[in-house]
């Protein structure tokens, strides 16, 4: 494993250097509409020299270089230009790209670091996904000791030939750069290495666990880079994305991993630490989340170490909420009349509680109850509830609520599908520890602890359930404190978790 020394005193080395062949810079490439129907979002020069850097300096005297969404070459081109005076026989490259547009550029681009002495280079047109599928199922084609991509994002229908392409050889995602990833990882020699720049979105949830799984058997993390600013990292693209970039090893045996950030490419306020993996992925979580922890976030980890209860310990549940207002729109009313219950979607949730109805809100504040209905309900009472979507102009990923029977008509209500719900068998939870719960949710705290494995705006339950909260006696304790504060700032509810931490 490359000590991180190397990375932090080679960082303005890495940093200064100009690719071989400079290629067109994102905003003066393809349409953004042809871009965003490809998922292809161009490399900024910047990143490509940092990415070229994570790979081990011991190199073997030939390497096999793979580019997996090629584009305009600006990672083959980095790596050329960054070590090829360190291999002692040849390079070869090899570029897979689909868009047929810069197939020309492309080629002119490798003509240019052919020039290199030691380089030779070959484009591979046509799909990615089919050749490298086709490659593994048959066990032929070129096997690689080098990976560097910046892979198309877009979702993969489930009965798309990518979709039946990747389970032809064991994977199942959803993504085309978790498709492209595993594909490149598998192609790799023993011992070889990939360093890709791709979404955070792998690192948590159930549509990626299957992901994880494939990633874990076959290699090791190495290094994983964080860019603080979901927009900076592609800004000339206006992407708003959270991006990190994974250095990994084929084959190898996991160790400690370097987690580095920074705010943006410029790469100007970077640090690196080094974790054990068991604190980038817990021994006891069966979803194998990948959390990335931050110096922040971990002197919240160390204030909040103390609790550590699940939710199963805690006899609680949490849910998505169940009503899905366009599958039951004959039944839905946009205001309460006779027959009809109260439908709370995260429009009826604020720091002053629930308002319920509210005549100006777009969506419905009422559902019929009835033999259609009725199992999509719950028991009037006392919930906890924490908005699955946030804004990105919020401080606070997790934002929970308390839901008061006092402030809501009738024996039943429904919960819109936009909303989790903490619930005990779909029954309402004890007053304080729902408060208490909606206490330890908003805490700063708990918001960076989640975004150690959460990087995007979504909350889910699933994310919800991988959370450790406090024992249920310092939930009630909370509670209490709760009902003779309710109002109060981020600050004041800071120190109150900490105090009973």
């Amino acid at each position: 494993m490359r000590k991180i020394e190397y990375v932090q005193s080679d960082m303005n080395e890495l940093l200064a250097f100009e690719p071989a062949v400079k290629g067109k810079k994102a905003a003066d490439s393809k349409p953004v509409s042809r871009q965003a129907h490809l998922g292809q979002f161009m490399t900024p020069p910047s990143i490509a020299r940092f990415m070229c850097g994570l790979f081990s300096p011991s190199m073997p005297s030939r390497v096999r270089l793979i580019e997996a969404g090629a584009g305009r070459a600006a990672l083959t081109s980095a790596f050329i230009e960054r070590w090829v005076p360190y291999i002692t026989e040849n390079l070869e490259a090899h570029a897979y790209e689909y868009d047929e547009t810069v197939t020309d550029e492309l080629r002119q681009i490798l003509t240019e670091c052919e020039k290199i002495g030691g380089v030779s280079t070959k484009i591979f047109s046509g799909d990615f996904i089919e050749t490298a599928a086709t490659m593994i199922r048959l066990h032929r084609g070129p096997r690689y000791s080098h990976a560097i991509l910046n892979p198309p994002y877009k979702k993969i229908n489930n009965d798309s030939k990518h979709r039946q392409w990747l389970r032809a050889v064991g994977l199942e995602t959803v993504n085309l750069y978790t498709g492209f990833l595993a594909l490149v990882i598998e192609l790799l020699e023993p011992g070889g290495q990939a360093v890709a720049i791709i979404p955070r979105s792998f690192c948590n949830g159930p549509y990626y666990k299957p992901f994880r799984a494939f990633m874990a058997a076959r290699s090791a993390i190495r290094h994983i880079h964080l860019f603080k600013s979901r927009s900076k990292a592609f800004k000339a693209d206006d992407v708003l994305q959270e991006n990190v970039i994974i250095h990994l090893e084929r084959d190898a045996p996991q160790a400690d991993v370097a987690i580095s950030t920074s705010t943006d490419d410029t790469f100007s306020d970077y640090s690196t630490q080094i974790y054990p993996f068991n604190q980038i992925v817990f021994d006891d979580d069966p979803e194998k989340f990948i959390h990335i922890p931050t110096a922040s976030m971990e002197a919240d980890a160390e204030n909040l170490g103390v609790f550590r209860a699940g939710l199963s310990d805690l006899g609680i549940e949490v849910s998505t909420g169940p009503v899905v207002d366009f599958r039951l729109r004959d039944w839905l009313c946009q205001m309460p009349e006779s027959g009809t219950v109260p439908l709370l979607y995260s429009g009826h949730f604020s720091a002053a509680g629930v308002a319920w109805p509210i005549p100006t809100l777009k969506k419905p504040n009422a559902i019929r109850r009835n033999s259609d209905t009725e199992k999509w309900l719950y028991p009037n009472g006392f919930y906890a509830v924490v908005r699955r979507f946030s804004s990105k102009e919020e401080k606070r990923r997790i934002i929970a609520s308390v839901v008061d029977p006092g402030a809501l008509p009738g024996e039943v209500l429904g919960f819109e599908n936009h909303l989790n719900v903490f619930h005990q068998g779909r029954q309402p939870l004890p007053e304080l520890v729902a408060r208490g719960l909606s206490v330890f949710l908003n805490g700063t705290g708990a918001d960076r602890l989640f975004r150690r494995f959460n990087g995007h705006t979504q909350v889910n339950a699933t994310d919800l359930r991988q959370m450790k909260y406090p024992d249920r006696d310092t939930l009630i304790k909370l509670g209490k404190w709760s009902k003779k504060n309710p109002i109060a700032t981020q600050e004041i509810i800071d120190q109150t978790i900490r105090r009973h931490a």
